[in-house]
């Protein structure tokens, strides 16, 4: 045998160990490893978790204060702040599908798909927001101001927000470590809103103008001794919003810059396969006709409404129901410092017991507590109680949704299974429904105080208005919670159903693999021969 001949079989046997093939005999490779798992580092969960904090920290700072710094410190009529919060949630409602399907059309690059559009939405972000709390010289155009900058800031957050959400399906295909990564960025999220309650909430409690005394109450002060004190006052107040934000949009920028540099897109060969295009009314269709998917935002769309009430109004309730102007931020911070260390404590619940479950027995536990504001007299040592065990509650309506949405994902992949640049359509949607429901229900309780007689910087309110706000804090969100609870028995993805989806997804996964390695075991040996 020449030499040649020799060393090209040599390489041949190498290839084929089995010897020479036999017409139609697929040849055989060395024998398929076992697929690796995908585990993140705990630095890897810290990096996307951090990138969950910048939506919560300006959306705690805008849920909690935006209502009563239009009317308080703007001095904007309850009529227009209401119109403004409305208009506002209900444009940031309807950007977030949009925005869920562009980023599901636009190409990929060397940084993903998704992450080009946090990059370039953080810096003009923070410009909006900044700008929100920024009150103009002229009083006019003041209405319009506020909605400009907050329709813009929404549109901007949103394109942060939706693709990171929909991150979560590219950071792992192991649903385990899915789910210990949204465990870390729920984490992170709750002490977003602690850091936005804390800045926002200790920089202008700092500040806090003196009430007017109207005509029709009892001053010990001069009316325009009183005026002159208070336009000072105000004046620092509004310096002092300013401030917050400040500080505020830097958290954001950070955050930006440690998810982008930590962070990087995973698909699988399955998925870089070529994908069914579908249009957006077709994609639409799709998901919204997706069973689980309907009965799961159906019922956090109330549980979660409970809550945005609660948080739209808390601030009011506590200066004017409860009596407590100076504590208001104190007993927000008790809230979220609650919330966040009973998070791994939900996260292990639902582990061990099941996401149902944990929905059930967390999210009710709320009901209680808020009935007992209802019925209690004003005392700050039982309002403090009270806070602190809502905390408990809180984490659970942080946590669940986003620990559910990936298995109604997943859930979805299996019946269609050529369609995998849904995920930022499902997650946007989710958004949809929850924030034009709140922006439905901010409007809606800002009339109400309007209706009522609210009195701006009042120093005391109408028994109304009193009454008002306890109603919006109290038993409206009780009712919501109830219907949601209600609404969650009739989904159907429980701990065995998601144990069913990860093994028929996992053998999916495995012969998508199995035939791209065969295409390319074919086009090896094509080559060779």
């Amino acid at each position: 045998m020449a030499k040649g001949e020799g060393a090209e079989s040599s390489s041949a046997a190498g290839l084929l160990p089995t010897g020479i093939l036999q017409p139609g005999e697929r040849p055989a490779q060395v024998k398929k490893e076992p697929k690796k798992k995908q585990q993140l580092s705990i630095c890897n969960k810290l990096c996307y978790a951090v990138g969950g904090a910048p939506y919560q920290v300006t959306g705690c700072a805008l849920g909690f204060f935006l209502q009563i710094y239009l009317l308080d410190v703007a001095l904007v009529t309850p009529f227009s702040a209401s119109i403004i919060l409305f208009v506002g949630r209900a444009w940031d409602a309807v950007t977030d599908p949009l925005v869920g399907f562009c980023i599901s059309k636009s190409p990929w690059t060397q940084l993903g798909r998704l992450m080009p559009w946090i990059i370039f939405s953080t810096p003009l972000a923070v410009i909006a927001y900044f700008l929100i709390w920024f009150v103009p010289d002229f009083s006019q155009g003041q209405t319009l101001w506020y909605l400009i900058f907050y329709c813009l800031f929404e549109t901007l957050v949103t394109c942060f927000h939706v693709p990171y959400s929909a991150l979560t399906m590219f950071i792992s295909t192991e649903q385990s470590e899915r789910d210990s990564a949204t465990a870390y960025r729920m984490t992170v999220e709750v002490l977003g809103t602690v850091l936005g309650t804390a800045i926002q909430g200790q920089i202008v409690g700092q500040a806090n103008a003196p009430c007017l005394h109207y005509p029709n109450e009892s001053s010990l002060a001069p009316e325009s001794a009183n005026r002159t004190h208070s336009t000072t006052s105000l004046k620092q107040t509004q310096n002092a919003y300013l401030l917050a934000a400040g500080v505020i949009a830097s958290i954001y920028v950070i955050c930006a810059i440690i998810l982008t540099l930590g962070v990087r897109e995973q698909r699988e060969p399955y998925e870089a396969q070529k994908t069914e295009q579908i249009s957006f009314v077709r994609g639409l269709r799709l998901v919204m006709s997706h069973g689980p998917y309907v009965k799961l935002i159906a019922g956090f769309l109330f549980t979660s409404l409970a809550f945005m009430l609660v948080e739209g109004n808390f601030a009011l309730f506590c200066t004017y129901t409860l009596g407590f102007p100076n504590e208001f931020q104190n007993l927000l911070l008790a809230i979220m410092l609650s919330a966040t260390f009973t998070i791994p404590i939900w996260q292990w619940f639902l582990t061990r017991f099941g996401k149902k479950t944990a929905v059930y027995v967390g999210i009710s536990s709320a009901v209680p507590f808020l009935i007992l504001v209802a019925l209690m007299e004003s005392n700050l040592f039982v309002t403090y109680v009270v806070a602190i065990a809502a905390g408990v509650s809180v984490a659970a309506a942080f946590l669940l949704p986003w620990s559910m949405l990936p298995d109604v994902v997943d859930d979805f992949h299996l019946k269609h299974p050529n369609c995998h640049d849904s995920e930022p359509i499902f997650f946007s949607f989710y958004v949809f429904f929850t924030k034009f429901a709140s922006g439905v229900s901010l409007g809606i309780s800002t009339l109400s105080l309007d209706f009522a007689g609210y009195k701006p910087r009042g120093c005391s309110q109408p028994s109304l208005v009193k009454f008002t706000l306890k109603m919006l804090v109290t038993m409206a969100p009780i009712i919501f919670i109830l219907l949601g609870l209600f609404l969650f028995k009739l989904y159907p993805i429980n701990e065995e159903k998601r144990r069913q989806n990860k093994k028929a997804l996992q053998a999916l996964q495995d012969e998508a693999s199995s035939s791209a390695c065969s295409d390319s075991d074919s086009t090896e040996l094509a080559s060779i021969l």
